[in-house]
């Protein structure tokens, strides 16, 4: 006698995602896995007593979307604290930062997260200063962190607090006096006092994920530094509260401890393993410090090098750290956005022992050349990329600005990355998490070589992510065998290719079990 289903989906587009693209009816789990797909009358026999039907009304289903680069904590924070993202001007996050100091206890600090100065109607290109942020509060300190956390901004109270502990080189000066915007190693002293203690981090990391799950996200990749996030990671594991599965991407200075408890890449569980060691080359565009070849088209004073960004990570530090970590049999994962950075990180990775084995991963790979993207391949070397990065990719966006038109049709060219053979990841880098969002911007991008198809785009989402971390197995494709991870959508990204950052997730599931439910039955 058969076996009965835990739960069979019927009535729907099922997309297997696999090469070539198959589509199916209806689809059967049991136990966490799926057990069968294919018309209905294939699949229905299945159905037993306490089979649970779900009909999807037509609706499509897709594998479960992966995250590849993101920041858990972060989002956590947008949610519990001032979200800047979507403010509009230097006034509007002033506000914002008000109504938090309003509802806050005394004595707290005024935090304030994911403001982008590139994007204000009011044309605006300076980050917030500790002018502005003075307008909040004088007495308590007030932080703004920029969207892609290379930059923050500081009152007078916060920059009193920081002295002497913030490097002179990451200070911003105005008149000869800090003008409250700190860069790099700076901007991480100051991110590293902003992080939650383990009750906070609980309430951040529940939201966090909580947001995830209703987006769609079954699994992400969290870059994690001086942090509680592991520890409540299993905690909430343990307990049943997790409700999607997280790789932890350790930072490099965190090595050596994990090579002491003997924690290595891919240990773990289920819901919590342990990824790759991150570190980083460069810094951001938007901060100026993404280490190019050629001067930046809006240089300002306080870049090193001409001009030209400046490396986080020393390159000698750099391979010396990486071989360390590979030698211990460490995945790595390193953040290089500019030409010069991507050089320097790739001529270290190519020299590993194995690298494609090793699924060593270059973060953002913006500014790869042709002659990069052709060694990234022939080593098995993954582009973790964010599609949602061709947000800034419109004429007279940041893009425009940092770079000029010509380099600004030379990022993130998601096209010549899967020509040139180059294994792709797609992750968010929390700006926004929205796998969606990224799937949109992938497939209308400005040029044909940074745009994809829907079905490249959504695959690099869920698939190639996968691969990244070593879960392609069971994971990243609908197949019999895999694990259940599945989200169903309320409209057909092929169909309405046009506005997929529009649509709606109607069910997302872990391992067969329902972790968001907003389908109308």
């Amino acid at each position: 006698m058969t076996e009965a289903a835990d739960r069979l989906l019927i009535d729907a587009a099922i997309h297997s995602l696999t090469e070539p693209d198959t589509v199916h009816d209806a689809m059967a789990t049991r136990d966490g896995d799926i057990v069968r797909l294919g018309r209905r009358e294939e699949v229905e026999f299945l159905e037993g007593v306490e089979t649970d039907v779900i009909d999807c009304g037509g609706r499509v289903v897709l594998p479960g979307f992966v995250d590849a680069h993101t920041h858990m904590e972060q989002l956590g924070q947008h949610l519990v604290h001032a979200d800047l993202s979507r403010a509009e001007s230097a006034a509007e996050c002033l506000d914002r930062l008000c109504d938090r100091l309003e509802s806050s206890e005394d004595g707290e600090w005024i935090q304030g997260f994911g403001y982008d100065e590139s994007a204000w109607d009011d044309a605006r290109t300076q980050p917030l200063t500790r002018d502005d942020l003075d307008q909040v509060a004088t007495e308590r300190p007030v932080v703004a962190m920029r969207v892609d956390l290379h930059t923050a901004s500081l009152n007078t109270a916060a920059l009193e607090y920081f002295a002497g502990e913030v490097p002179e080189d990451d200070l911003r000066y105005e008149h000869g006096e800090p003008n409250g915007i700190v860069v790099e190693d700076g901007a991480e002293r100051v991110r590293t006092e902003l992080t939650a203690d383990r009750e906070e981090m609980n309430a951040v990391l529940s939201a966090a994920t909580g947001r995830a799950v209703e987006l769609g996200v079954t699994g992400v990749h969290d870059k994690v530094r001086n942090s509680r996030a592991p520890q409540v990671y299993r905690e909430l594991a343990a307990e049943g509260d997790l409700p999607l599965r997280v790789r932890i991407d350790y930072w490099s200075d965190h090595l050596e401890s994990l090579v002491d408890v003997g924690l290595t890449t891919n240990a773990g569980d289920e819901r919590v393993q342990t990824g790759a060691i991150k570190s980083f080359s460069d810094g951001s565009l938007g901060s100026r410090t993404a280490k190019l070849s050629e001067h930046y088209h809006d240089a300002q004073g306080g870049e090193s090098d001409d001009g030209r960004g400046q490396w986080v990570v020393d390159p000698d530090d750099l391979e010396s750290l990486l071989t360390r970590a590979d030698d211990e049999g460490f995945q790595l994962s390193v953040h290089a956005i500019g030409d010069e950075a991507i050089e320097e990180t790739l001529a270290v990775l190519e020299s590993t022992d194995d690298p494609e084995a090793a699924r060593h991963r270059i973060e953002h790979a913006e500014l790869a050349t042709d002659d990069q993207l052709e060694r990234m391949a022939d080593a098995g070397i993954v582009a973790s990329m964010q599609p949602n990065f061709h947000r800034w990719a419109q004429e007279g966006g940041l893009y425009d600005q940092r770079l000029g038109l010509e380099r600004r049709n030379r990022t993130n060219r998601f096209r010549d990355v899967l020509e040139a053979g180059v294994p792709l990841a797609f992750g968010s880098d929390g700006m926004p998490l929205d796998p969606l969002f990224g799937v949109h911007h992938a497939v209308n991008a400005p040029t044909d070589a940074q745009a994809l198809s829907v079905t490249e785009a959504l695959r690099a989402y869920t698939n190639g992510a996968a691969y990244a971390g070593f879960d392609d197995e069971r994971l990243g494709t609908l197949e019999v065998g895999k694990r259940a991870d599945f989200v169903v959508l309320e409209e057909s990204p092929w169909e309405h290719s046009g506005r997929i950052e529009e649509i709606d997730v109607a069910m997302t599931a872990v391992s067969g079990e329902i972790v968001h439910d907003a389908l109308e039955r």
